[in-house]
């Protein structure tokens, strides 16, 4: 049996931790609201300096360093970014040149915060092919510099990182066992970034913070709660895999009111959910693979052990994979 497994994680978030209490531009008041809506206690900010791509390279070079496996010997990268270094090239390019991974093609997918969902599948269904026997999946993020920093119901919310996986062609029950994508192009507009594009170009912007990434949070917390936990029933009613078989979920750090709803509406004890959100905060499509690895290096994660990760985001886009780790 030819599977994808997990051969080794990486994760990078930037030094800089920025808790609530130092978000002082907005009113004192109003900052405690945050841990009480979000559970969201603290988030990194990268340097000014630094681009998307500059974390992902570093989540990455941990991934490759843990097992010594050389970036030359990497046949593919896969970059999952909804806050891309530029519009084009795809900011895997310039990953793949800071790695040195010379033989490896390298191309960008945007399912925003549902990319690692996604990734993970599309890296999934390339293996399998045959065609390849190994690709690196990263997942990166830097909404800091997409965010309008006076709007209260989005800056305090996101966190910036990446995470890295190293995915091989393996003859073992281990691996990606099912994946469940969906989308509904019809909530295209309720999380987005609205100029910049061909629809909207800076030069005809109206007001500057249309440049900025917004959501209609109260939308978005009915849309997650209620397609995160179909999501997850439905891949394991096609995988043919029971609720109680599973040790952790995995679920998008988004806001840890979602994911005691999806829980709650699970019968799953919140004690199998990884989190580390209140540390992080929504680092869009890195969150699942930030966790994973933490998870895997504090030695929660186990080898063997079943994992479901499931993710939401714009598109609307929203799914699950099942994984033997």
């Amino acid at each position: 049996m030819r599977n994808t497994v997990i051969f080794s994680t990486g994760s990078y978030v930037p030094e800089s931790a920025v808790s609530n209490a130092e978000l002082t531009h907005f009113p004192a008041s109003s900052l405690k609201q945050i841990a009480e809506k979000t559970g969201i206690l603290c988030r990194r900010i990268a340097p000014d300096e630094e681009c998307t791509s500059d974390l992902a390279v570093r989540a990455a070079g941990r991934c490759l360093q843990k097992v010594d496996f050389p970036a030359d010997r990497l046949q593919g990268i896969v970059l999952s970014t909804s806050s891309p270094d530029r519009m084009q090239p795809a900011t895997a390019t310039r990953v793949q040149h800071q790695l040195g991974a010379t033989n490896a093609f390298a191309l960008d997918i945007n399912s925003v915060c549902s990319g690692s969902t996604f990734g993970i599948c599309m890296v999934d269904a390339l293996i399998k092919s045959g065609r390849f026997e190994n690709i690196l999946f990263i997942a990166s993020e830097m909404y800091s510099k997409i965010l309008y920093k006076r709007d209260f119901c989005t800056y305090p919310l996101f966190g910036d990182g990446a995470g890295a996986i190293l995915f091989r062609a393996g003859n073992t029950n281990r691996g990606v066992h099912h994946s469940c994508l969906r989308t509904d192009g019809g909530g295209s507009d309720t999380i987005c970034v609205p100029a910049g594009g061909t629809m909207l170009p800076f030069e005809k912007m109206n007001n500057p913070r249309m440049a900025h990434f917004k959501m209609r949070g109260t939308a978005v917390f009915e849309f997650a709660a209620e397609k995160g936990t179909e999501i997850i029933l439905q891949l394991l009613k096609e995988a043919g895999v029971a609720l109680d078989e599973i040790d952790w979920f995995i679920s998008h750090q988004a806001n840890m009111n979602i994911i005691e709803t999806i829980s709650s509406r699970l019968g799953v004890s919140k004690e199998r959910f990884i989190i580390n959100l209140d540390k992080y905060g929504n680092t869009a499509s890195a969150s699942v693979l930030v966790a994973l690895d933490e998870a895997i290096s504090a030695n929660m994660v186990r080898e063997g052990q079943l994992v479901v990760t499931s993710a939401f985001g714009g598109g609307l886009s929203w799914g699950a994979n099942l994984i033997r780790v």
